[in-house]
């Protein structure tokens, strides 16, 4: 028998007369360069959009999935073997790196959350106003506070306890025996929570009720070392009544008075002459005209207008928006609350009977 092939003949010959524009070998097209900077190449064997690079540039690889990215020298790289954003580098610039989303060369602010200072505090309580957290001497609660939030960091996304943390704390003296004002210990900025979103570049813009230019998922709510907005740090579980955050500070980022830093952070027995510890808002408070004022100097039930940490009850100079300065606790114990009451308990002297734990705000001096 004989098999004939003739329709084959003019496709073939139309082929060979044809310009030559590419080959490929891999299964997609590919841009190649061999070394420069800006050189990039283009790659796939296994799914997922990949490039790599040998030299120069910006440059990345992937075996299976995901997208991912590589390079052995020079620029910003990355690498993943299956899946997830990864970034490493062997030189060059600064990269990034996360287990489960955010980067270290960015993460620089949280709020800290209740399991955490229950872990570390060794209490179910938290710690109050006492921070010391094994350190000792003049300044001790300030520095205890500030191996807390780097303790708290490392444990959220291993490397990041590395950086130079800051509780945003104001004292009536730091170790050499001078006025500590928080919004002069936590650098220049900009600050950026776990997952990268931007809290504020600069302490111009921190100097408002909320942080002019943060991103509109976090301005009001600040989030936990997890990147979890914390008025709902459980997500299957309703919200709670958490955001008093421990200062010690005014609007203005400065000491608000000698009695409202829990003896700077060294007390927590609930005795009146440790003074009621000043909290702002991670989440402000706007209860539309009931029961409670919405902006600073305004009056209403249990809380006075007197400055500092003066007056019939807690409260003090009130301003239930600002992530600052809202209010003074009823006092330094060790205590939660997260049901709504209607503001701090005169007869309940902890740290967070206004709807709180004695959690803080950590800063890292560089993102």
């Amino acid at each position: 028998m004989t098999r004939t092939y003739r329709p084959l003949l003019l496709p073939l010959t139309l082929a060979l007369l044809s310009p030559v524009v590419g080959v490929g070998c891999s299964g997609s097209d590919s841009d190649v360069s061999g070394s420069g900077d800006n050189s990039t190449s283009t790659s796939s064997s296994s799914g997922g959009n990949t490039t790599s690079s040998s030299s120069g540039g910006n440059s990345s690889s992937s075996s299976s999935g995901g997208n991912t990215t590589s390079s052995s020298s020079g620029g910003n790289s990355s690498s993943s073997s299956s899946g997830g954003n990864t970034t490493s580098s062997s030189s060059g610039d600064p990269t990034t790196s996360s287990g489960s989303g955010g980067t270290t060369e960015k993460f620089s602010f949280f709020v800290t959350s209740l399991v955490a200072l229950q872990e570390l505090s060794g209490s179910q309580d938290g710690f109050g106003g006492d921070l010391r957290f094994g350190e000792t001497g003049a300044g001790a609660g300030l520095r205890g506070a500030d191996k807390i939030c780097a303790t708290i960091a490392e444990k959220s996304m291993p490397g990041a306890g590395g950086k130079q943390w800051r509780a945003f704390l104001s004292a009536v003296a730091g170790e050499d025996g001078k006025q500590v004002n928080a919004i002069d210990r936590i650098g220049e900025g900009p600050w950026y929570d776990r997952l990268g979103r931007l809290l504020a570049n600069n302490k111009e813009e921190l100097l408002n009720d909320r942080p002019s230019a943060a991103d509109p998922a976090i301005i009001d709510d600040f989030p936990n070392e997890d990147g979890v907005p914390n008025h709902q740090p459980d997500p299957s579980q309703p919200e709670v009544d958490n955001h008093d955050m421990l200062t010690g500070t005014n609007d203005k980022g400065q000491l608000y008075s000698a009695t409202a830093t829990c003896k700077d952070w060294t007390a927590k027995s609930g005795d009146t002459s440790e003074g009621r510890p000043r909290v702002g808002h991670s989440w402000p408070r706007n209860f539309g005209g009931g029961g409670f004022p919405t902006g600073g100097g305004s009056t209403g039930a249990g809380f006075p207008t007197g400055g500092g940490s003066t007056g019939a009850g807690p409260g003090g100079n009130i301003n239930m928006a600002n992530w600052m300065s809202s209010l003074d606790e009823a006092g330094c114990a060790p205590g939660i609350n997260l049901l709504e009451q209607g503001g701090p308990l005169p007869g309940t002297v902890t740290v967070g009977s206004g709807g709180g734990y004695g959690g803080f705000y950590c800063f890292a001096l560089t993102p």
